[in-house]
Formats: C-alpha cells, sequence, structure tokens
C-alpha cells in the first residue's frame, strides 16, 4: 500500500538538514536539562544523583528543618566551607536575630559566598543583598511556594508542548513504524508531560507523589528518544539498518500477521473492564439505595 505520505528517507536533502538539525538541537537541549536537574533538584539532599528523597526536599520540602539549612546541606553545600556553613545553620536555629546577623559575622559570609549570585540583578533566585530577603528563608522548609509552581508549570506546558509537537511532526513521516504505534508514540509525551506538571503540585500535598514525578519524566525521555532515534535513521541510514542490518527482524514483526502487543493490551483492558463492569453497577446500587439518602438526611439535619 503506498503512504498518503513522504516518507523520511525520500525528502528532498534540504528537509532532511532541516529536520535534523532541529532534532539535533532539541537532543543537545534535553541533555542539558537533564543536567540542569540533576545540579538542582538532584542536590536536594547534598549527595550527586537524583532520588526519591531529592524530588520530596523540592516539592513538599525537609520539614525537620528551614529553606535556608535544607539548601546550605543540599544544592548550595559546595559554594561555602563547612564551618561557614555550620555557622550560618546556628544563626538559624537560633532565631535568625538581626543583630545577631552582623554581630556573628553572617553578614560576612553571605556578601562573600552568597551575593555574587543571589543579587537584584539575578533571575529566578531570591535576593540575599538585604536582610529581609535572607530571613524569609529562614522559616520551616516547605518546598516550592504555589507561586513558583504556578509559573514553572505554565512555562514548561507551553514550551515542552511545542517541543513535542515539531519532533512529534517530523516523526509523523517515519514509515517503519505502524500507525498505530505511531500515534502511541506522538501522544504519550503530552500525556506524561500532564502528569509529571500535576505530580509536582501532588507532591507539594503529599510526598508519596514523589514517585510519580520520575515515571513521569521517564515516560517523556523514553517517548523523546524514541521519535528522534526513528527519525535520524530512517533519514540518513534506512539501507544499512532496516534493510541490511538488525532492523530488518523489526519490519518482519511489524509486518506478521499475529496480533500486535498495544491490540493485546486493549483487548486484555476490555476483558477486564467487561468483568469489572458488574461491580461497578452493583457498587452504585447499593450507594443509590443506601448510602445517598443518609448523605441527604445529614443534610437536613
Amino acid at each position: 500500500m503506498t503512504p498518503k505520505f513522504t516518507p523520511l528517507k525520500d525528502h528532498d536533502a534540504p528537509i532532511k538538514v532541516l529536520f535534523t538539525g532541529y532534532l539535533c538541537t532539541v537532543g543537545i537541549g534535553y541533555l542539558f536539562a537533564l543536567i540542569q536537574i540533576l545540579f538542582t533538584h538532584g542536590m536536594a539532599d547534598g549527595k550527586f544523583g537524583l532520588s526519591v528523597n531529592d524530588i520530596v526536599y523540592s516539592y513538599y520540602g525537609n520539614r525537620s528543618g528551614t529553606v535556608l539549612e535544607t539548601q546550605l546541606n543540599g544544592a548550595m553545600k559546595a559554594n561555602a566551607p563547612d564551618d561557614e556553613r555550620f555557622k550560618i545553620m546556628e544563626w538559624v536555629r537560633a532565631g535568625a536575630d538581626a543583630d545577631d546577623y552582623k554581630i556573628d559575622g553572617i553578614e560576612k559570609i553571605i556578601e562573600t559566598r552568597c551575593v555574587m549570585c543571589h543579587n537584584k540583578e539575578a533571575s529566578g533566585v531570591p535576593d540575599f543583598t538585604e536582610f529581609e530577603g535572607l530571613k524569609a528563608y529562614t522559616t520551616q522548609d516547605t518546598g516550592a511556594t504555589f507561586a513558583s509552581l504556578t509559573r514553572v508549570s505554565h512555562v514548561h506546558m507551553f514550551g515542552i508542548s511545542f517541543i513535542f509537537m515539531f519532533v512529534g511532526l517530523i516523526f509523523s513521516f517515519a514509515e517503519t513504524t505502524t500507525t498505530q504505534y505511531k500515534c502511541i508514540a506522538i501522544g504519550m509525551p503530552y500525556i506524561f508531560l500532564v502528569a509529571d506538571i500535576m505530580s509536582w503540585w501532588l507532591t507539594k500535598i503529599h510526598p508519596m507523589f514523589a514517585w510519580l514525578v520520575i515515571f513521569a519524566g521517564m515516560g517523556m525521555g523514553i517517548s523523546f528518544m524514541f521519535m528522534w532515534v526513528t527519525s535520524i535513521l530512517e533519514m540518513w541510514l534506512f539501507k544499512p539498518v532496516f534493510i541490511n542490518g538488525f532492523g530488518s527482524r523489526y519490519l518482519q514483526w511489524r509486518d506478521s500477521p499475529e496480533a500486535s502487543i498495544a491490540d493485546r493490551i486493549w483487548t486484555a483492558l476490555k476483558t477486564v473492564a467487561s468483568k469489572i463492569k458488574p461491580t461497578i453497577g452493583f457498587v452504585k446500587e447499593q450507594w443509590l439505595t443506601n448510602g445517598w439518602p443518609v448523605i441527604k438526611n445529614l443534610f437536613k439535619k
């Protein structure tokens, strides 16, 4: 059957260069984004590498300490020697008094170690040039604020959705992937993007949702890599990979008359749903018969 689109391998060279340039640029950008996560969220617990605790501290907070202490033991740990960090933490635990701020030498440490980044000209970080700016971070660490989550959420929602739109558009010209799997691969990043951003808010409410942050991030990464690699291989290495190489076995499996994995999963879900449906009907009937009347009586009282 002749495809209704021009496959990636058959596009003119300028179009291939355009697609490849975009894919390589966003691929490098994605890599730097992962590195940035390792050096910010990945250091929240003071240890390099992303863990569940890092996610919890970043969004829910370390409720056993203050914001300033969490940062000094986490992402900012390498920016000051231990004795200066401990001196600041002692001042915080003693009440973060304004007079002691100068007497104990805390002001000098902040000016030397922190103000170079935390100043009025810097964007995205708190200003520590004034005592009031620092004082706000000596309270209990409750993680990201709702204001910061709102700001970051809408930026990520708009920006990342555009990245996946163009990556998905390029991938839509792939011919080695069936329409069924193509639709799944193109749709997955948006589902995981929404799940990822929602998981930040849920983790802010309860730390158990930190696992959802990791799961959603992995889902986005896997779908991005699948579309990226498939597009590059089809544009420049179609024959050595899909005709003469390991990709030929994939094409044989794709053209097999047997039901695809997606079809099997969908069939299994429909089977489970058909068995659960009577149970749902029974629960609904019991609720309408016994549960809802009780609730109505309570409101009447």
